[in-house]
């Protein structure tokens, strides 16, 4: 018996560490894992020990007797990988464990080192774990976090039904409660506190806010009521507070997707799920009802390229297959070609459409030109990128899907071109060098690429410059202590909410979704999560 990875495959490789035959890949090590879908398991070289499996944060490692008739494809595709890759390939750019106790004080012990960290997502609690996990160092980080609970991605951004992914924030939970870690929600970074008073009381700062912004089509009409960023939909039906209040127009029969990566098919697949199955999921209880009374039965996924460009990965689009009472499908012939995405499309392709099912449709080499309509959404105009053949798409909501975006930070270098704070190697630098005790680390660093686990490599290369800064004397020391800056926050802040705030605000959502079978009922309202923060601490 071999393991399986499946599906919900985070890709932050904690199981390559503990696998004692090397048989999981592309390691961190290897040129590839900067551009895997998934990690993937040598089904001739695994040992049946399952140590991958108990440190999977995600669940998504199986035995290949417990997979289930959904799984099956994956003991073909993980094999597929070492047909495709007989040797691992290292790149010379992984991140290595640096060796302990080096950065000690005159009597042996290690210094501390005082770092501010900016947001709550992945990126920022993985950077956070690489510094409190360090013996060489003593580390106090403190996480600052506008709202007032803590997930980032991994609350707002990872879709309701995949919640095998969101069982990551297990992990983050173990950091919280590490030495050394505080936490400060309902604090906003440029406006209750400025970055230079941060770094006034820190050694550094780790920007780690992600990508709150979304790329344009730059076609006319975008702007017409029933025209949204994908960004903004996912963020309302995952309860984000600043997004709960938007109205999506969702009494037309068709909806546009634009855009054929990993959110667009999410938004895709809500947008026709039958609402028993999102009543079983964490979804926010406004967007429920809202899709409750959906007239959509159809979706186009709009891509520009061919079908073997699908920006999607492999297993998102695979299980899109397996839905109830979904069909999916392809407009158009679909050409041979190698991969097994493209195979996947091509079996999409030959299905036939159950009457009664809602849909969802893949439809390739279409570039919008246009979302027509007078006062509001009527139409897509796209033409057909090989011939220039056009077409108008009739359909009241366009969800465009092509990427999220960095927004600046004031006071640091912003590359418009990338959307993303300039830096080299998570040091941020203004085109003369390093900006003295500013780094960066997740979306904002390196553009919105990768899945959830990519941020942990990409945390633990900032933290390892950190660290070499430090010890290099580059860093400035703190003017003021922690408690100066405790009473500065108390007074611009205080309502603040702190760990044990947070822990309560999630006691109560998990509470309420037991009570009605789900994961967990979402607080949306901000006051709301204040007053149960309150009245948990009496």
């Amino acid at each position: 018996m071999a393991y399986v990875v499946t599906q919900n495959c985070c890709n932050d490789a904690t199981c390559v560490a503990v696998c004692p035959v090397d048989c999981i890949h592309p390691t961190p090590a290897e040129r590839d894992y900067a551009r895997t879908e998934m990690l993937y398991i040598d089904p001739g070289a695994c040992i049946d020990c399952g140590a991958c499996a108990e440190v999977c944060p995600v669940d998504a490692i199986v035995p290949d007797d417990a997979l289930s008739a959904d799984q099956q494809p994956y003991r073909d595709i993980n094999l597929e990988y070492f047909t495709r890759n007989p040797r691992a390939t290292p790149s010379g750019a992984h991140v290595q464990p640096l060796p302990p106790s080096i950065a000690t004080t005159g009597r042996g012990e290690p210094e501390i080192v005082r770092v501010a960290i900016v947001g709550s997502g992945p990126s920022a609690f993985y950077a956070a774990e690489e510094l409190l996990a360090r013996r060489d160092i003593d580390a106090r980080v403190t996480l600052f976090e506008r709202l007032p609970v803590a997930g980032g991605l991994v609350r707002f951004g990872v879709a309701p039904d995949h919640g095998h992914t969101k069982t990551v924030d297990r992990v983050f939970e173990r950091t919280a409660r590490r030495d050394g870690f505080g936490f400060h929600l309902g604090v906003e970074i440029g406006t209750d506190v400025s970055v230079e008073e941060l770094l006034a009381h820190h050694h550094a700062v780790i920007h780690a806010s992600g990508a709150a912004g979304d790329r344009r089509l730059g076609v006319p009409g975008e702007e017409l009521p029933g025209s949204h960023a994908a960004r903004e939909f996912v963020a309302w039906y995952n309860g984000h507070p600043e997004y709960a209040d938007r109205v999506f127009d969702l009494s037309t029969r068709r909806a546009v997707v634009v855009g054929n990566g990993n959110v667009a098919l999410d938004v895709a697949r809500i947008l026709v799920s039958a609402p028993d199955d999102l009543r079983r999921t964490d979804i926010a209880d406004h967007a429920l009802a809202a899709l409750a009374d959906s007239a959509i039965e159809e979706v186009i996924v709009l891509g520009r390229r061919a079908p073997e460009h699908a920006a999607c990965t492999t297993p998102e689009l695979l299980a899109l297959g397996s839905l109830p009472g979904i069909d999916v499908g392809v407009g158009g012939a679909i050409e041979a070609a190698d991969g097994r995405k493209a195979a996947i499309l091509a079996e999409y392709a030959a299905r036939e459409y159950i009457p009664g099912n809602k849909r969802i449709v893949f439809r390739f080499g279409s570039v919008p030109r246009e979302v027509v309509g007078d006062d509001r959404v009527e139409a897509l105009r796209v033409t057909e990128s090989g011939t220039g053949a056009e077409e108008v798409v009739e359909t009241g909501l366009v969800l465009r899907a092509i990427g999220y975006r960095g927004e600046p930070v004031p006071g640091l270098p912003f590359d418009e071109a990338s959307g993303t704070i300039a830096n080299i190697a998570g040091r941020v630098t203004d085109g003369g060098g390093s900006v003295s005790g500013q780094y960066v680390a997740g979306w904002i660093k390196r553009g919105a690429t990768g899945v959830i686990g990519t941020n942990r490599y990409c945390a633990a290369e900032t933290v390892a410059n950190l660290v070499e800064d430090f010890r290099a004397g580059l860093l400035g020391a703190p003017e003021q202590d922690a408690e100066e800056f405790a009473t500065l926050l108390r007074a611009r802040r205080p309502d603040l909410l702190d760990g044990i705030d947070w822990r309560a605000i999630d006691r109560h959502e998990r509470e309420a979704g037991r009570a009605a079978g789900r994961p967990r009922v979402k607080v949306v309202d901000v006051a709301a999560a204040r007053d149960i923060a309150r009245a948990a601490r009496g």
